[in-house]
């Protein structure tokens, strides 16, 4: 995962042993000394092996390992840089050959991906493969800002990301919330700004380094000019509010007033200084200036503002922000960099060199492309929203149904995953993350006809298990949050519960933004949920395959499942009634316990063929109608599922 491109089974395996030593051939770069290393430590851990060869160094050039690696020339860590890869499999050896150093590092994630297990110990599968990325931009999306994630986060998630092929890593780095970089033209900035929680700038080179190493760009994002409270926290003097002294970090979730004077001189100084150091520090091309969610009432208010657009012939605050970027973009090429900006930035006169982000939808990344500008997308792609793997993975950057020539489709990179951080701490920013991105790096790799949801699914529970071997804590802590509520009881029945509750989607969990502060309790019980539910979708497709055939054994399944359900809620309130923090589910728990009744008195009259009275369906439907409360700031995922089959007794009835 992701599916190569073009995949041939071959006959025979090859057997995994201790004697297992990698060689390398031709002129690639130095990183893939230590990229060979840290597979032989994967290789060694997956299997229990222990290996002769520690190590692989410049003397393990030359033929005769059982891995040989031909790499033509190092690879350059940057947009359309050569990512392909050949891998042969055979009973006597295996084969890389990559024009890059970063596609012989693709091919040894496949390797990984593609050891199995047998009576007579671990082997390879004969494969023939050739593969290479549909799209150059495979990105994710890091807010910093909202909730600071330290590095030791950041270096884990790298590895994730190289574990499914993804090559661009996005740090949303300043917002409202805190100015996250340490600054050195302008200390006050991460002293005021950031509530003493920013990276250093020797941990932002270490950062862009260790994803360099694993083929990752970094791209830097200085959200501006709105979203700029903890910059005016620092300097109010930045301000577009005429006479105000100090501005406050802002501790809630939303869209906020305080924005950069674009009329200020010094303004425009603060921002050269701050990007030229940090241009310094990310040595990719491209350099993210935000620009999203102006809505310039403190422009409107301020009558030198407004005096200034007169002045210049603006007929807006669309044309006052294009002004402001277009400066900044000038700053940003003096130092070798192309701006990126979200899609709100696309006005008439904005330099073809910008690219752009859509997070609004694909209409703004074809209008984005149809103008000639280098686009990629987000819409659709937004982790934070909890939507399931699927809601993704049928998102693509380029549908057929878009209407642009050859060279605009060009234009259209790519795509990143977003993890918007109002709700995440560090404990918890990988279950957001994980595995779902999984399902996103596929469809930004594979060919566009590789669809299946169900195969998709199946692999995405391998995968997930093996992104654990990096450190991730998308697993441990949903287990970790559940010991934690339940004061040292038994796990079980909270865990039964959490396999079958979801978080709420979108930015309902927090309405207005204003329900939780970003210093508030984010180890709760909707920390624990995730947005697929594996007992769920087994529920799912259960019933759907009883309800299309009786088959006896779906059925016998739905029935053991619902009796489980119905009775953890005795088990559970023995839980609830000694842990306060519980206390917001016990109502879910019930209602789970109803629903699952309802639920095994429909499988009974469906499985007789007995058509149930209308006291029956209207009781039945003031079950569901409860059973779809939130609680906990989660809801019950099996509502839908129960309900087809109540429905479908319904039909008995009618005679349709």
């Amino acid at each position: 995962m992701p599916v190569p491109q073009e995949v041939s089974l071959q006959s025979g395996t090859f057997a995994l042993k201790k004697d297992f030593r990698i060689s390398l051939s031709g002129e690639p770069d130095q990183r893939i000394l230590q990229a060979s290393t840290r597979f032989l430590r994967r290789l060694s851990n997956r299997t229990g092996l222990f290996l002769k060869q520690g190590y692989v160094t410049d003397t393990n050039f030359g033929k005769g390992g059982s891995l040989h690696i031909h790499v033509n020339r190092p690879g350059e860590v940057r947009l359309h840089e050569d990512e392909s890869y050949t891998l042969d499999i055979s009973r006597s050896g295996i084969r890389v050959e990559a024009e890059t150093d970063l596609g012989a590092m693709h091919a040894m994630e496949t390797i990984l991906q593609l050891i199995e297990s047998g009576e007579s110990g671990y082997q390879l599968p004969g494969i023939e493969i050739t593969d290479s990325p549909r799209f150059p931009w495979r990105g994710l999306m890091m807010d910093v800002a909202r909730h600071f994630q330290p590095i030791e986060v950041i270096k884990r998630n790298i590895d994730g990301m190289a574990a499914v092929k993804m090559n661009v890593l996005h740090l949303h780095l300043t917002d409202d919330q805190g100015f996250r970089v340490e600054s050195k033209s302008y200390p006050v900035l991460h002293q005021k700004g950031s509530d003493g929680q920013y990276f250093t700038q020797t941990e932002l080179r270490t950062i862009v380094r260790y994803a360099a190493d694993r083929g990752i760009r970094v791209v830097p994002e200085f959200d501006v000019p709105g979203h700029a409270s903890s910059w005016l926290a620092a300097m109010p003097e930045l301000g577009s509010v005429e006479g105000k002294k100090s501005y406050e970090i802002e501790r809630n979730a939303g869209i906020f007033d305080p924005t950069l004077d674009p009329t200020n001189e010094k303004t425009y100084e603060v921002l050269a200084a701050v990007f030229k150091e940090m241009a310094e520090i990310f040595t990719d091309e491209y350099f993210h200036i935000g620009g999203d969610e102006n809505e310039g009432r403190h422009w409107d208010a301020n009558k030198r503002i407004q005096a200034f657009k007169n002045e210049k012939g603006f007929k807006d605050n669309h044309a006052l922000q294009n002004y402001f970027n277009t400066r900044l973009l000038t700053h940003l090429e003096s130092y070798g960099k192309r701006m990126v900006g979200w899609d709100e930035i696309l006005q008439p006169g904005l330099p073809k060199s910008a690219v752009i982000q859509s997070w609004r939808g694909i209409d703004a990344l074809v209008n984005s492309a149809q103008q000639g500008y280098q686009t990629f997308l987000s819409n659709g792609f937004y982790i934070d929203l909890m939507h399931t793997a699927v809601n993704h993975y049928k998102t693509d950057p380029l549908p057929d149904s878009v209407s642009l020539t050859d060279e605009q489709r060009k234009l259209i990179l790519g795509g990143e995953a977003t993890m918007w951080a109002e709700l995440v701490i560090p404990h918890t920013v990988d279950s957001r993350i994980w595995p779902r991105t999984a399902a996103i790096a596929e469809r930004l790799w594979s060919a566009q006809d590789v669809n299946d949801v169900e195969d998709m699914y199946r692999r995405l529970e391998i995968m997930s298990l093996q992104l654990e071997e990096h450190g991730l804590l998308h697993i441990a802590s949903r287990d970790q949050i559940l010991r934690k509520l339940a004061g040292g009881h038994d796990i079980a029945p909270l865990q039964t519960l959490n396999n079958i509750t979801g978080p709420l989607q979108r930015y309902t969990r927090n309405p207005g933004g204003t329900m939780y502060q970003s210093y508030s309790p984010f180890t709760l019980w909707a920390d624990a949920a995730v947005a697929d539910s594996e007992t769920a979708r087994k529920f799912d497709s259960a019933v759907q395959a009883y309800l299309n055939d009786k088959n006896a054994k779906s059925g016998d399944y739905i029935k053991d499942q619902l009796l489980i359900w119905y009775e953890n809620h005795e088990a559970l309130s023995k839980i609830i009634r000694v842990s306060p923090m519980l206390k917001e589910i016990e109502g879910l728990s019930e209602q789970l316990m109803e629903v699952s009744e309802l639920g095994m008195q429909a499988v009974y009259l469906f499985e007789k063929n007995e058509t149930p009275d209308l006291n029956w369906l209207s009781e039945a439907e003031k079950v569901l109608k409860k059973a779809r409360l939130q609680g906990g700031r989660t809801e019950l995922m099996n509502v839908n599922t129960i309900e087809q089959i109540v429905r479908s007794l319904v039909k008995v009835e009618t005679g349709n």
